[in-house]
């Protein structure tokens, strides 16, 4: 039972499967990797995720399918021997070239081992300049098969030949699939050729010395003449040639770290330009508060900076069932109208999208060639996939504190570079910034959106006091943000306005209803009571902690009653003195408060209230306000002056 759970755990890296099927589809073309995978209970997506492991089961399934769709006995030997070869390394070829021997690479192949499997310990001992010692234990309760064991075989075989020597001398006496208690490799290979014509020229002057001496005894004088000299230049020419063939040898294995050298430092440059564009775009994300403008800042940035012919965001709803395309790059109108009428279902277990994959699992896919996971597709997808002319791609999570908010997706359909794991990294870097950014702004616009409810809650609760006046503060509102619109006012001024005209009557909450709701004509005194409510009005709200440009609510909605010429209340206040704000306010309440039913009249023409707030131009109110509210109300509404219409007659 141990042995079986074992089996179920995750113990092999999804890049072992993928350097088989690069191999497969490089040798044996024919093989239809889709049934090999689904045999073996594994998802295409999943052996595109460098992150994902297999198990023991699966890792077994592939292979028996693997041998009967080839026939080939020894295809994990083949495969092993692939592994290590230039179009399955690609760049880490320049680091291992970089270790300048087969005796590095054995020394720390249990290091690089346990980043691919976690099935055994892997132990290495040198016995020489040319020959090591790895044993294999595999740990306890993991069944591995004997085809892993040929597997490592080929493995070992390749880094020889990869410094260029023939296929190294493997030694494997103790095998664990044949009763040993571990598998031991004996590796040796042929040393450089220097070596093997120093070791000549040692030889041939240990047996040139020896004649020397014989020639010396018998012929003195011939052997001084002749022999020596002649048995000096063989020397001479064994020595030149073998250090002619080291010097080669030193410069082949010089340009390997040269070259190893230069990949590197390319990298680190690389790594050093990501860091600097993450913090770049970290940097402009953290001035904007707006969702919108945080897409549109990432999106412009990642068109600009990165060799991407394509992007796309997509975040999901409120309620996360859906994921949604919000902004893009690179794409044709046709494509983006694509986009934006296609959503993604994330409250449907039975989607397995790539997108909606990534979503779920907060795991980045990078997809090289879209055909290799077909199978896993719906049709929907495909068809997604076929209109969108994608053929590879990456698509990382966006993450803010392990909630997935978004997917941010890149693909080259043009410029054909090829993706590979550094643009995973580069984009898995910019991700979370933008996820904090995002949640920033959804934590403000969430606070934005409490506020006016409490804003318009508080208005209507004035309002509500009476059915008459029953809407007046959010008509009094919309006309605000009207005549903000047509001066061309700040956003955030407009903003403040918005608050100050909700709230402007906010007073008389400290006004008797007998006063407010009175049906007659108002007394001298209680005319005077009502005016007291743009003070209490002030009074209450400079009791709010209103921060920034919001601290000019209170006076604004303070002084909505004040006049031009200085015969407003409370203060008296005249021409520049008035809050420009106040002077909005004051056309706006006046208008609305005319055109409505009260208790003491009924509701004024149209024309007898916009020929009042002409009258009142230069005394009551501001001449660019009310003018404003005119080419508003015309806009927004069927209303046409009398005089235009006698106009048009």
């Amino acid at each position: 039972m141990e042995s079986l759970h074992k089996n179920k755990i995750p113990l092999y890296s999804s890049r072992i499967i993928k350097t088989y099927i690069a191999f497969i589809k490089q040798k044996y073309s024919y093989v239809n990797i889709g049934e090999i995978l689904s045999y073996a209970k594994m998802e295409p997506y999943q052996v595109e995720d460098e992150a994902h492991w297999f198990t023991q089961e699966q890792i077994d399934l592939f292979y028996e399918k693997l041998e009967k769709l080839t026939g080939n006995k020894n295809i994990a030997r083949e495969a092993g021997r692939y592994g290590i070869s230039p179009q399955a390394l690609g760049s880490i070829r320049e680091y291992v070239l970089g270790l300048a021997g087969p005796a590095k690479v054995f020394e720390i192949v249990g290091k690089v081992a346990n980043n691919f499997a976690k099935s055994s310990i892997y132990e290495s001992k040198r016995l020489g300049s040319n020959r090591v010692e790895i044993t294999v234990t595999p740990n306890e309760g993991v069944e591995e098969k004997p085809f892993q064991c040929e597997n490592r075989i080929g493995y070992f075989e390749a880094i020889a030949t990869l410094f260029n020597y023939k296929l190294p001398k493997i030694e494997h006496d103790e095998c664990f699939f044949k009763g040993g208690r571990v598998c031991r490799y004996r590796i040796s290979w042929r040393q450089f050729r220097s070596d093997f014509w120093l070791r000549i020229r040692n030889y041939a002057a240990l047996l040139i010395s020896m004649i020397s001496l014989g020639s010396f005894l018998t012929y003195p004088k011939i052997a001084l003449l002749v022999i020596l000299p002649i048995l000096a230049l063989v020397i001479l020419s064994l020595t030149l040639h073998a250090r002619n063939i080291e010097r080669k040898e030193l410069k082949s294995a010089i340009d390997n770290l040269r070259s190893s050298s230069d990949k590197l430092l390319e990298q680190i440059n690389m790594n050093y330009n990501n860091a600097l564009l993450t913090n770049e775009i970290g940097y402009a994300l953290s001035k904007q508060m707006d969702i919108n403008n945080i897409l549109l800042n990432v999106v412009q940035v990642l068109q600009r900076r990165l060799d991407y012919d394509r992007g796309a965001i997509f975040l999901a709803n409120e309620d996360k069932t859906r994921l949604k395309f919000h902004r893009g790059f690179g794409y044709a109108d046709e494509e983006f109208n694509t986009l934006r009428n296609t959503g993604f279902h994330l409250d449907k277990p039975e989607s397995k999208g790539i997108f909606v994959v990534s979503f779920r699992e907060q795991k980045p896919f990078l997809i090289n060639d879209i055909d290799d996971i077909t199978e896993g597709l719906s049709m929907r997808s495909l068809e997604f996939a076929k209109r969108m002319g994608s053929k590879s791609f990456i698509c990382c999570p966006i993450i803010y504190e392990d909630e997935t908010l978004g997917i941010l997706a890149v693909d080259n359909i043009k410029t054909k570079r090829p993706l590979i794991q550094s643009d995973i990294n580069l984009l898995m870097g910019i991700a979370p910034e933008i996820g904090i950014s995002i949640h920033n702004a959804m934590v403000l616009e969430a606070k934005e959106r409490q506020f006016k409810s409490i804003l318009r809650v508080l208005a209507a609760s004035i309002d509500a006091r009476d059915p008459l006046t029953a809407g007046h503060s959010e008509k009094v509102t919309e006309y605000t943000m009207g005549i903000c619109k047509e001066l061309g006012l700040p956003k955030d001024y407009c903003e403040m306005m918005r608050v100050a005209a909700l709230l402007h009557d906010y007073g008389k909450i400290g006004v008797k209803d007998s006063i407010l709701k009175k049906e007659g004509k108002l007394s001298f005194e209680e005319h005077d009571e009502i005016k007291t409510h743009v003070v209490k009005t002030q009074n209450i709200l400079e009791q709010i902690n209103f921060e920034g440009i919001y601290k000019e609510v209170p006076n604004i909605a303070g002084s909505h009653h004040e006049k031009i010429d200085g015969s407003g209340y409370p203060r008296g206040l005249q021409g520049e003195e008035i809050p420009w704000g106040a002077k909005i306010l004051a056309v706006a309440d006046f208008f609305e408060a005319i055109t409505s039913k009260r208790h003491y009249r009924d509701p004024m023409p149209l024309d007898i209230a916009f020929g009042l707030l002409e009258k009142g131009i230069g005394t009551d109110f501001d001449k660019e306000v009310v003018e404003a509210f005119m080419r508003y109300y015309q806009k927004t509404s069927n209303w046409v002056p009398e005089q235009e219409i006698l106009k048009i007659m």
